[in-house]
């Protein structure tokens, strides 16, 4: 059998890799840090608990790559937006129904966030390249707020740092608390029709919030 070449080594490394962070990932948001066994995540993939620690050195190290790769997904969604060329209205709803829709296609981050939230952050803080992840973020909405604000369309006391919390907290919410909230209210967030109207209703509540006069005005 001929050997193979680097590059095609480097793809199968690349490719092993991806399949072990997808499946870590599941299992991280459905057990936990202290509840993922390394065996499992290997049985489930096609390799090895050896080749797991080769790659990741431990398990904390598999779990911080998981993290990793997962804050970075937002970000790089983000980044397809061609924002500059919507006007304010259209493109903070826009990157409220981007944000929604990441969110929804992606509940394994939101659970993930949540066990992180219970470890008080403290293995983020060990990602060096998270350190200033929400800076794009920040900058984007502070670019359109900017713009909005000298068009006369938004408010004035509202800073990104606002914007990025409400459009978040609507939407981790629909993911976070859906058995929760169903059982209790009888709602199905997860539902088609329902799923709709509330992705169209975080672009409503924030382009209103945005277009209201501010405090400062009244």
């Amino acid at each position: 059998m001929a050997e193979q070449t680097p590059v095609a080594r480097t793809r199968d490394a690349e490719r092993t890799r991806a399949e072990v962070l997808d499946v870590a990932g599941e299992v991280f948001a459905e057990a936990g840090l202290a509840g993922a066994r390394v065996d499992e995540i290997a049985a489930r993939t096609s390799t090895t608990k050896r080749m797991l620690y080769y790659y990741f050195g431990s398990k904390e190290g598999l779990y911080l790559a998981v993290l990793e790769r997962a804050y970075l997904g937002i970000r790089q969604v983000e980044t397809t937006l061609d924002l500059e060329t919507m006007s304010p209205h259209e493109a903070v709803r826009r990157l409220a129904e981007l944000t929604f829709d990441h969110h929804l296609q992606h509940p394994d981050f939101i659970r993930l966030v949540a066990i992180e939230n219970i470890h008080h952050g403290r293995f983020l803080r060990k990602i060096e390249s998270l350190n200033e992840l929400g800076t794009p973020a920040v900058t984007v909405l502070e670019d359109l707020l900017a713009r909005g604000k000298a068009a006369g369309e938004f408010r004035g006391d509202v800073t990104a740092i606002d914007v990025h919390m409400v459009i978040s907290a609507f939407c981790v919410f629909q993911v976070a608390n859906n058995h929760t909230f169903g059982y209790l209210f009888d709602y199905d967030m997860s539902a088609p029709e329902v799923s709709a109207r509330n992705r169209a209703m975080i672009g409503d509540v924030v382009v209103a919030w945005l277009t209201e006069p501010g405090s400062e005005s009244r």
